[in-house]
């Protein structure tokens, strides 16, 4: 009998089957670690509707056929709803590393105390440096930012031991934070990319690859990049990305528009909030 895989990716848009989610319970800008959080410091976050709309997403998720993990929230991690960067699936394994930033260090433990208890296997990327956020996954290749978050000597690492994968570091201005708010990949031919925010031999290389939809500076503000395909060409994305929706449906994508308005003004969209633990096979 074949045994079912617990944890499988292989790309940003095959069927996602099961996911990791965290509540924003605990949700504020305790200290300013991006430039969305800098817009936002005075007037603060309202919790309350950032749970609403975080619910209205997890249920929406829920109606396409995906299992939604909930992870534990903490008290004292305050950007524990973004659980894209605290690991990510490649292949068969859940790689877990280490946190940069001091207000999130810690946030890891809890999803490796979720992975023993539900005995899934990992891989301790002990004393590396490497977020989600900055991984993107098609198939043999995988493109990972060098952000403040994520350093090269970690990405070198990961390479080592994938040496069955074409990884490719994509340097960046870290105001970008991670590398899914300047690019994604859609479908093996179609990627979203925010233009003149990566050096110009790599958007080459990235824009030679793919057919790539341009998002606007006002909405890479608000996270036009970071959508979230869970397969058969469908993407969750924010209704306030226009233009994005717009040459979206036109690509012939069914475009789940969520309002989670409340939880991007601490930085992240529905990317951010998703660590993807299985998808098909694309």
């Amino acid at each position: 009998m074949k045994q079912k895989k617990q944890s499988f990716c292989d790309t940003e848009y095959g069927t996602l089957k099961q996911v990791a989610v965290c509540k924003p319970v605990h949700l504020a800008i305790r200290e300013v670690i991006n430039e969305t959080q800098k817009k936002y410091e005075k007037e603060g976050l309202d919790v309350e509707l950032a749970m609403k709309q975080h619910e209205d997403f997890t249920k929406e998720m829920e109606t396409h056929g995906i299992d939604v993990v909930h992870l534990e929230p903490k008290e004292h991690f305050p950007e524990q709803v973004f659980t894209r960067d605290i690991g990510f699936t490649l292949g068969q394994t859940i790689f877990v590393a280490e946190m940069a930033q001091k207000v999130r260090q810690g946030e890891e433990d809890h999803l490796k105390d979720w992975l023993k208890k539900t005995k899934v296997s990992y891989y301790n990327l002990l004393g590396d440096k490497i977020e989600g956020g900055d991984v993107i996954i098609d198939g043999q290749n995988i493109y990972i930012g060098v952000s403040d978050r994520t350093n090269e000597r970690a990405i070198e690492h990961l390479q080592s031991l994938l040496p069955q994968y074409a990884v490719t570091s994509i340097p960046f201005p870290h105001k970008y934070l991670h590398l899914d708010c300047i690019f994604n990949v859609l479908s093996p031919s179609d990627a979203i990319i925010y233009p003149g925010a990566m050096n110009e031999f790599d958007e080459e290389m990235i824009t030679s690859r793919y057919d790539c939809i341009c998002v606007s500076s006002e909405e890479q503000f608000t996270l036009g990049t970071n959508v979230l395909s869970i397969g058969n060409k469908k993407v969750f994305s924010l209704p306030i990305n226009k233009d994005v929706n717009k040459q979206l449906r036109e690509r012939g994508y069914e475009v789940i528009e969520v309002d989670i308005s409340e939880i991007i003004k601490s930085g992240g969209s529905f990317r951010c909030c998703t660590m993807p633990i299985l998808r098909s096979q694309a």
